[in-house]
């Protein structure tokens, strides 16, 4: 695992969602990279987010794609904006629609802890 996804696995580990921020131009990044996808600026650092935001798209996944998540079959994926100005993808209660105000939670899975947007 590269160093940048590691900060964020850590966070999770630590009930911390964490998202990277430019010090040049200030806009907000997720995924993790080296650089700034606005300005490409190397000056990147992680902040913890307040766990937040707003559910932009969500989707039913009924046949997981690994083995490693066949046991959690069937679950709900989210795309949620962040209220820090970030679109993240997590698992998400069943019960959320597009809309809706979410609050990130944690749940551990074969050893790692996972982030799950829950309902305000």
């Amino acid at each position: 695992m590269d160093t940048f996804a590691q900060h964020f696995w850590t966070g999770c580990s630590e009930g911390e969602l964490r998202f990277q921020r430019c010090s040049d131009c200030h806009r907000a990044q997720f995924f993790p990279r080296s650089y700034c996808l606005n300005c490409s600026s190397d000056q990147v650092e992680w902040r913890a987010s307040k766990g937040s935001g707003t559910i932009y798209s969500i989707t039913r996944v009924e046949r997981a794609p690994t083995d490693e998540f066949r046991a959690l079959a069937p679950y709900s994926i989210a795309l949620v904006d962040l209220h820090e100005g970030v679109r993240v993808m997590s698992h998400a209660d069943s019960t959320l629609k597009i809309g809706d105000q979410a609050h990130v939670a944690f749940f551990i899975h074969n050893n790692r802890s996972l982030p799950r947007f829950e309902p305000l």
